[in-house]
C-alpha cells in the first residue's frame, strides 16, 4: 500500500490544488458558525493542528462546505497520520466521522472527483493496514472498514 509519506504524497497530488475558500463555513447564521469559520479562514494546511479540529463537540469541519474539506484535506490525512495525541487521542476517527457521515449521501464525496476519491480510499485502505488498533480503540474496525468500502465504490 504504502508508507506514511507515500499516502501523504498520494493525497497532495489530488488536493494540492484546490483553492483555498473565501469562508469555509455559513458564517452569517450564527456565532458559533462564524467562530468555526474564522477558525479555518485563519489557518492552512500547513497551520492547522489538530487542536484546531480534533474536538468533536466543538469540531469546524463539522460546519464546513465540501469544499473546505477539500482544500484541508492534505492536512487532514497528516494529522490523522500523526502519533495519537494525549489530549485529542487519534485523529483517523474524526476523519473517518466526515468521511462516512451520510453514507453513500456524503457531500463531501459526492464534491471529490474520482482522482480524489481514489486518493481518499487509498488513505482509508492505509488505515486498514497500518491502524487497525487504533480505529479499533476510537470506534471500532468496522466503521473504518465501512469507510472504506463507501469511498472503494465511488472512486
Amino acid at each position: 500500500m504504502g508508507t506514511d509519506d507515500e499516502i501523504l504524497a498520494r493525497i497532495d497530488a489530488a488536493f494540492g490544488d484546490v483553492p483555498k475558500p473565501e469562508h469555509f463555513t455559513c458564517y452569517t447564521h450564527c456565532e458559533e458558525c462564524a467562530e468555526h469559520d474564522e477558525t479555518l479562514r485563519s489557518n492552512d494546511r500547513a497551520s492547522l493542528q489538530v487542536s484546531h479540529v480534533g474536538n468533536p463537540g466543538w469540531d469546524p469541519l463539522c460546519f464546513a462546505s465540501p469544499a473546505g474539506k477539500a482544500y484541508y484535506m492534505p492536512a487532514l490525512a497528516r494529522l490523522a497520520l500523526a502519533p495519537p495525541t494525549r489530549e485529542y487521542g487519534w485523529y483517523g476517527d474524526q476523519l473517518v466521522f466526515h468521511l462516512s457521515s451520510g453514507g453513500a449521501q456524503n457531500a463531501f464525496l459526492a464534491y471529490c472527483s474520482p482522482a480524489q476519491r481514489q486518493a481518499v480510499a487509498g488513505l482509508l485502505a492505509h488505515f486498514v493496514e497500518t491502524r487497525a488498533a487504533e480505529a479499533e480503540d476510537c470506534f471500532g474496525a468496522d466503521d473504518l472498514l465501512r469507510a472504506h468500502d463507501l469511498w472503494s465504490a465511488a472512486g
